[in-house]
């Protein structure tokens, strides 16, 4: 069963069954997206801001900060792999849409068989949730979601990179190895930097006759004994 998770103490119901939809675990669509420029005023004592290409708009600014930010030597977003996790992938899960549904952080409905996926992905990987959401709202849900600490770090969205309008998870800040790391998320353009590492999963509202959980854990039974994802993903996504 599914239920939902009140973000505010309160009751627990259950949600209605819906008609199942298709699923194909890996088809997903990629991010098409378009250079923006940033121009310089020939003026030598101010800069000139025009509507077009001499434009510099925050966001490029930000971009350029969080950038340099990045490339800062030695900085990484995990902590030293546990020795129970040695030797292990690590596995970045997505939480909004793969997990879990949330309707304007009122409440949070569960998807179908999240509880034995996580159980299970615990058992097999080091696991690690990465969202793009709010600590403030994640991290509460996580609390009730992860009841067993198959987690082992928490990654928000001060912990993405803001690339060209969508916060990007990007995989090389880790602190991991990137043939053993995998990323589980419904949108490509959180893993548009390294999408050979990822698994796609279709997005979850509200539809109780969901599998895309339970259809997966084969698959990443599989995959937790690669010496290279790169090599294993690229048998899977073979014809």
């Amino acid at each position: 069963n599914a239920f939902v998770i009140p973000s505010s103490p309160g009751l627990v119901s259950k949600s209605s069954p819906k008609k199942p939809r298709g699923r194909n675990i890996f088809k997903a669509l990629f991010c098409c997206f378009q250079t923006q420029h940033v121009g310089q005023s020939s003026s030598a004592t101010e800069l000139t801001y025009k509507e077009e290409t001499n434009t510099i708009a925050k966001s490029d600014l930000l971009q350029c900060l969080q950038y340099q930010f990045y490339q800062i030597p030695g900085t990484r977003l995990l902590p030293e792999v546990t020795e129970q996790d040695q030797g292990r992938i690590c596995v970045v899960i997505d939480l909004d849409e793969t997990l879990v549904h949330s309707s304007f952080k009122v409440y949070v409905l569960k998807r179908p068989y999240v509880d034995e996926f996580l159980r299970r992905m615990g058992e097999l990987f080091e696991c690690v949730l990465f969202t793009a959401s709010l600590a403030k709202y994640a991290d509460p849900v996580t609390d009730l979601l992860d009841r067993c600490g198959v987690f082992r770090a928490r990654l928000f969205r001060e912990s993405c990179v803001f690339h060209q309008g969508c916060y990007v998870k990007d995989l090389s800040r880790l602190g991991r190895d990137l043939r053993k790391t995998l990323i589980l998320d419904n949108s490509p353009a959180s893993y548009i930097f390294h999408p050979e590492n990822a698994v796609p999963v279709q997005s979850w509202f509200d539809d109780m006759a969901d599998t895309e959980l339970l259809n997966l854990i084969p698959v990443f039974e599989e995959l937790s004994g690669a010496d290279d994802v790169y090599t294993s993903l690229g048998q899977l996504r073979a014809p």
